[in-house]
C-alpha cells in the first residue's frame, strides 16, 4: 500500500521534498508541474462554455501554485475555437518563449486571479518565505506554476490581486448565508474579489 508521510512545513518545503524524491525514486509528481494534470483540469472550461453556450466575460479564481487558472486558460483556447470536441487544437505553454502556442480566438474571458494577502508572490513580484492565510489550499509561497499564470494574465488582459484574512472569510459567510455553500476559504478568495471589483467598476 502507499506510505504517507507528514511534513513539518508548508507546501512549498513539502514541494522541495517532493522533487528531490522524484529525482531519486521510481515516482510521478501529480500536481501542476505535470502536464497532465493541466490536460484533466482544463476540462472544466469546456464545461463551463457548454453550460452558458460561450465563454464567460471575467472568469475570477483563487491563486496559489497556479494550476488552476493556467489550466481553465487551456481549456478555453480550445473550447471556443468552436471546433468539434475531437479536433480541439492543443494549447501549450513554451516556455523558451513565454507564450501560448495554439489557437487564440476571440471570446475567450478575463482572467482574474485572488491571493491571500499573506501568500501573495504575484503581488510582490517575488517568492513568499513564509506565507501565511487562513485560506490555505492558497498558503503557497512560491507557485510552481508562475510562468504559465503570468502568461495567462497578460494574454487574457487580466490581472491579479489580493485580499485579506477577514475579505476571505466574510465572503465564506455570505456563500453559506445566501446560496447554502458552505466552502473551504481558499474558495471564497475569488468571491470576495470578485464582489469588491465589481463595487469598484
Amino acid at each position: 500500500g502507499a506510505i504517507t508521510m507528514q511534513i513539518r512545513g508548508n507546501f512549498d518545503d513539502g514541494m522541495r521534498l517532493v522533487k528531490e524524491v522524484a529525482d531519486q525514486a521510481p515516482v510521478t509528481i501529480v500536481n501542476s508541474i505535470n502536464p497532465y494534470r493541466l490536460q484533466g483540469q482544463k476540462t472544466i472550461a469546456y464545461e463551463i462554455v457548454e453550460a452558458l453556450g460561450r465563454a464567460p466575460d471575467y472568469h475570477c479564481l483563487p491563486v496559489g501554485n497556479a494550476g488552476n487558472i493556467t489550466a481553465h486558460w487551456m481549456g478555453y483556447t480550445e473550447a471556443v475555437a468552436n471546433q468539434p470536441a475531437d479536433q480541439f487544437e492543443q494549447v501549450v505553454y513554451d516556455a523558451a518563449t513565454d507564450q501560448f502556442t495554439g489557437p487564440k480566438p476571440e471570446g475567450l474571458p478575463t482572467m482574474v486571479g485572488y491571493q491571500a494577502s499573506g501568500a501573495a508572490p504575484f503581488l510582490r513580484g517575488a517568492p513568499v518565505e513564509k506565507p501565511e492565510t487562513v485560506a490555505t489550499a492558497i498558503r503557497i509561497g512560491n507557485p510552481q506554476s508562475w510562468n504559465h499564470a503570468k502568461a495567462v494574465v497578460r494574454d487574457s488582459k487580466g490581472w491579479f490581486d489580493e485580499l485579506q484574512d477577514s475579505e476571505i472569510l466574510e465572503a465564506q459567510r455570505l456563500l453559506s448565508m445566501y446560496e447554502g455553500v458552505f466552502v473551504e476559504p481558499a474558495s471564497a478568495a475569488s468571491i470576495g474579489g470578485a464582489i469588491r471589483d465589481i463595487k469598484a467598476g
